[in-house]
């Protein structure tokens, strides 16, 4: 589940693009948190800030048009990849800068008229995201070429819904320390703490199913093979106390394919899962599922109302998102 706050600038190596490959005969399987660092490629309005000036409050950002969800990626023509080169360009401008916005799926320019804040320095009265960072669930590692996949699903910006663009980012080890369990209504979520120091890997894509990236070393638990994920008996693979990945069982309630790929429903049986988080909860996004010792899958989403029910996507579905070949799939 999504379980991302604000988080500061983070400058990370970017490694060599993923490209298509076919995979291992069997993929390390995953199950461990980690701590998730993402950079994102332009800026993020996450919100007003008034500035107070002589004449009161006055918020030149807001009166322009521009608004929370906004990604700004460029301004007075040149790039803008994070806060500080906003700022930098602020302090270049002149009484007005151009602001190159993508909202959505449009890309518009937006003329803002900056006002001295109590420093002297200009200000737009918006609040700046560059990063997010959180933990998630690691869901397998090829052997052969270090790629990995994790969470199941996009990282998306929280006022709008949409995909973050990604500039770079990072995994890291990580440990859970307490859990929310999940009610009606509420999904709960793990709390965790990341290493900083201990980098995993890094990101590369940010897709539908999930973020994908190369490892540094080998990750995973223990080899298995490739599956196709059907109604039935199943287990997944989370962390959900300490380090410790746990197997616990699932039912497959429902398979069902669509444009945008395999998704599955499924509920949670097994008791000491249900005592512990009441089911799904944020954070355990990325479980792998398995089906006969098979790799057939990953949490992607819980239902809200229902913490014992979860979403999954397919293996095959987070392969080829990854750039990995299926020319070996079961």
């Amino acid at each position: 589940m999504k379980k991302l706050v604000l988080a500061g600038l983070w400058s990370l190596l970017l490694m060599s693009a993923l490209t298509a490959r076919a995979f291992a005969q069997e993929l390390m399987l995953g199950g461990q948190a980690v701590g998730i660092q993402i950079s994102t490629d332009g800026v993020i309005v996450a919100g007003y800030c008034p500035v107070e000036t002589e004449e009161g409050a006055v918020n030149p950002a807001e009166d322009a048009g521009l608004r929370p969800g906004d990604l700004i990626c460029g301004a007075d023509g040149a790039p803008v990849p994070d806060a500080a080169a906003l700022i930098r360009a602020l302090d270049a401008a002149g009484e007005e800068i151009a602001l190159q916005v993508r909202r959505g799926a449009e890309e518009i320019r937006v003329p803002v008229a900056p006002v001295p804040g109590e420093d002297g320095r200009p200000m737009l009265g918006i609040l700046l995201r560059d990063g997010l960072s959180g933990i998630g669930t690691l869901t397998f590692c090829d052997p052969d070429s270090g790629v990995f996949g994790a969470l199941g699903h996009s990282i998306n910006d929280s006022e709008t819904g949409l995909s973050i663009p990604l500039r770079d980012g990072s995994i890291t080890e990580a440990q859970i320390v307490s859990v929310q369990p999940g009610t009606a209504g509420a999904p709960g979520e793990l709390n965790g703490v990341s290493d900083l120091s201990q980098v995993l890997g890094y990101v590369e894509r940010n897709t539908e199913v999930g973020i994908f990236g190369h490892a540094g070393a080998a990750l995973g638990s223990r080899p298995a093979e490739i599956g196709v994920i059907t109604a039935g008996p199943a287990s997944i693979l989370s962390t959900v106390e300490g380090r410790e990945a746990r197997e616990y069982a699932v039912e497959i309630n429902r398979v069902y394919r669509d444009s945008d790929g395999t998704h599955a429903m499924f509920s949670v049986t097994d008791p000491a899962l249900l005592g512990r988080t009441g089911g799904i909860v944020q954070g355990m996004s990325g479980s792998p599922i398995l089906q006969n010792g098979r790799l057939v899958g990953a949490v992607t989403h819980v239902f809200v109302n229902d913490a014992a029910r979860g979403y999954a996507v397919s293996i095959q579905d987070m392969l080829r998102a990854a750039g990995i070949a299926l020319d070996k799939a079961a």
